[in-house]
């Protein structure tokens, strides 16, 4: 019997012998699947290539997600001691002035960054995402880390890089049903660029300048009327160095607000900003990462922070 299954999974993919599994069109695998659960998918993958190309179709796994499931995409895993939403938005999401113009700003590829996709979302990968902030382990379905572990060497984890900028200006938006509680927004931010070289993080500070003449301004505004405002230099003297503190070279969270959230609230949007638009002096040099939203209870555990309140 066990023979007969073996001959069954072959076919035209690598068997001389009559039909079998193999030759079935991935498209009707997929119907199939559409009936079956998660984890009998997976397991049904490593059968031949036909169900295995099945288990990545964009109708299989638009039926396991949930209809809320595009807003889970912001999403990092809940925080794993307290189970609390933590939200991040990446610079691939805001809108920045002048960031189609590679004279003033680059897009680079660095395994700092939390992961983005460069182009259209597998849906796959949205389920993935989804089983992480439901807190379940993807452990019994080797299917997806196979995938996700291909597209992680086909992707990459990618920062907005300013060269130089006269005029900058950085806006943001996002929509999502936040449980009630304080949440604090920050920027992760990064002045100079940074390369690997002979396995060693090397910064480079060449087109790093502007942020020590004028602060940067930070905003957020919430659906419901609450606003928030605040300032920082980006950069500091040769004085504030020579004492040993430095702000360049690593990656800081600048916080510039807190808002609140209720329990009638069903959606909350969060316009945040950020902005130097002073024309006198230039700047450059800068890296954006990306955008957070943590309860505020939780604040205290991330790394490096500066409170920007003024």
């Amino acid at each position: 019997m066990g023979g007969t299954l073996s001959n069954l999974t072959e076919g035209a993919n690598g068997s001389t012998l009559a039909p079998g599994l193999g030759d079935i069109p991935e498209s009707c695998v997929a119907c199939v699947f559409m009936y079956l659960t998660p984890p009998e998918i997976c397991n049904l993958a490593r059968l031949n290539r036909a169900f295995r190309g099945a288990s990545s179709s964009d109708s299989v796994w638009e039926s396991k997600l949930p209809p809320n499931y595009q807003d889970l995409l912001h999403l990092m895993p809940p925080e794993r001691v307290t189970g609390k939403v933590c939200m991040s938005i990446s610079a691939k999401a805001m809108t920045i002035t002048g960031i189609e113009d590679r004279r003033y700003w680059n897009w680079i590829p660095t395994e700092e960054s939390r992961f983005q996709f460069d182009g259209v979302i597998p849906t796959w990968y949205k389920y993935y995402i989804f089983l992480l902030y439901c807190g379940k382990s993807n452990a019994h379905i080797p299917t997806l880390t196979l995938h996700l572990s291909y597209y992680s060497v086909c992707r990459f984890h990618v920062v907005a890089y300013l060269q130089q900028i006269w005029w900058f200006e950085l806006d943001g938006v996002v929509k999502f049903p936040f449980p009630s509680g304080i949440y604090t927004l920050l920027f992760r931010l990064h002045l100079g660029r940074f390369t690997k070289r002979l396995g060693r993080r090397v910064s480079n500070f060449e087109h790093t300048h502007g942020w020590d003449i004028k602060p940067v301004q930070f905003e957020l505004s919430t659906s419901d009327g609450q606003q928030a405002a605040c300032e920082c230099c980006l950069d500091e003297s040769e004085e504030y160095y020579a004492n040993g503190n430095h702000k360049r070279g690593s990656w800081i969270e600048y916080m510039v607000g807190e808002f609140i959230v209720c329990d009638s609230q069903p959606v909350t949007e969060v316009k945040f900003s950020m902005k130097q638009i002073d024309c006198t002096h230039s700047k450059g040099g800068l890296c954006v990462d990306s955008v957070f939203i943590v309860p505020s209870d939780l604040r205290g555990r991330r790394r490096r922070r500066i409170e920007v309140w003024k």
